[in-house]
């Protein structure tokens, strides 16, 4: 790397730093938990960014998860660019609201109607807000290490970027607020009965990632799920999944499908924007009539159902209608993680490997990661470790241990390799 091109990048991001808190507008961006400063984009193509350094880096990020077709996809950036045209807002309907809300229910036949807001932040925190309002009771259930958004109800023993950090979850948000959520331990089944036999007439909603995704990869253990179905519909509590993650990408009906469990309501991000900003909550017509204006639980959003928005998820979803797409990033995470997997045996290196169709996690632990305390014990420092090393060979993993890896429809085997090799390096450095 040339010191000018160098210089370019560390620049910008210490001027950064001055006009934005941390130099980002997102904590993990931030490389804390991680080391070293961030690298500054400057595009993206496929299954490559690249940054203003011109250095490639084979990207599982992927925008944290909307990517699923790469970067810049041409059917993406054609209907971005056709809409953009016509106008980029006007608080006021537009006919891609309803395509999209249609697409939508065609994948999710359980989501009978749609409301379309700016992020997954919104979405599960209308969701909630329908579950109180439906319910009549305060107490919303999450679990450990669930990072459901930033509202301020969810901030408690959350995941993602606040586990990164190792951040007190309520700070600046009162107690009041977080009195009436309960957090208990993911794939704990006594937890989640022992709190419905004690409180379950108070309890409005269970809310989860019905794989978890936000503690790094855990997928849900047998029946866990379906108990949580049992309780909530035994005591007129709502189930919300939270599928901002999973919704299209785990399976064209997300997780929901996978599992053969149908939520009350579904909150949605990511995929269904196709990497520009969009939330969605969804759900039973009965649930979803309790949103003004029909009903009198107050949404609205200035932003909602942006029509840049909506043309980029249509046409992403559109192009998910190939099926061969899920299952070539089926196979690319199967192969890759395989592959990965038996560098560690030979190495004689310790490595949990959690993978649910494409989506997984490298956990630097000797045992089975099963929830947020067994994800915590895992050795972050050698994480970080482990990330230095990949991005010096070109190779950009999430900066952090509590994330998933995201891979898109235009990584293949080039990108193993390049994967592999880097990987190897660390193995043997």
């Amino acid at each position: 790397m040339a010191d000018d091109q160098g210089r370019k990048s560390r620049d910008i991001f210490s001027e950064s730093t001055r006009l934005i808190p941390g130099g980002v507008n997102s904590p993990v961006r931030a490389f804390g938990s991680v080391g070293g400063q961030p690298f500054v984009v400057d595009r993206g193509e496929g299954p490559w960014l690249y940054d203003l350094n011109h250095n490639r880096y084979v990207d599982y990020v992927m925008s944290w998860g909307p990517l699923i077709l790469g970067h810049a996809h041409p059917s993406v950036v054609a209907a971005v660019k056709s809409r953009v045209t016509k106008g980029t807002s006007f608080g006021a309907p537009t006919s891609g609201e309803l395509e999209l809300a249609r697409i939508v229910q065609e994948r999710m036949p359980w989501i009978e109607k749609l409301r379309l807001v700016s992020s997954g932040t919104e979405a599960c925190m209308t969701a909630v807000r329908i579950a109180r309002g439906a319910t009549g009771r305060k107490i919303a259930v999450k679990f450990d290490g669930g990072y459901h958004g930033h509202s301020d109800s969810f901030l408690v023993k959350a995941g993602s970027g606040l586990a990164t950090g190792n951040l007190p979850a309520s700070r600046g948000i009162p107690e009041e607020i977080t009195s009436v959520t309960m957090s208990l331990p993911y794939n704990e089944a006594s937890a989640i009965e022992k709190a419905f036999v004690e409180r379950g007439g108070e309890i409005a909603a269970v809310i989860v990632e019905p794989v978890a995704a936000n503690m790094g990869v855990v997928p849900p253990e047998p029946g866990f799920l379906q108990l949580l179905r049992d309780l909530t519909s035994k005591h007129d509590a709502v189930l919300i999944f939270d599928e901002v993650i999973t919704g299209f990408r785990v399976a064209p009906g997300g997780a929901a499908e996978l599992s053969g469990i149908r939520p009350d309501l579904v909150c949605l991000g990511k995929i269904l924007g196709g990497g520009l900003p969009v939330g969605g909550v969804g759900g039973r017509t009965e649930l979803m009539d309790k949103l003004a204006p029909v009903g009198d639980v107050y949404q609205a959003g200035t932003l909602s159902g942006n029509p840049l928005s909506t043309a980029a998820g249509i046409a992403t979803l559109k192009a998910l209608e190939d099926n061969s797409v899920y299952s070539h990033i089926r196979q690319y995470a199967e192969d890759l993680t395989g592959q990965i997997q038996e560098l560690f045996d030979q190495h004689g290196r310790n490595v949990q490997i959690n993978r649910v169709e494409s989506l997984f996690t490298l956990f630097f632990a000797d045992r089975k990661v099963t929830d947020f305390e067994s994800a915590r014990k895992a050795d972050h420092k050698l994480y970080a470790d482990f990330f230095r090393t990949l991005l010096t060979n070109g190779v950009f993993i999430a900066p952090s241990g509590f994330e998933a890896w995201f891979v898109s429809a235009a990584h293949g085997k080039e990108q193993i390799a390049r994967t592999l090799k880097a990987v190897e390096s660390f193995l043997e450095g």
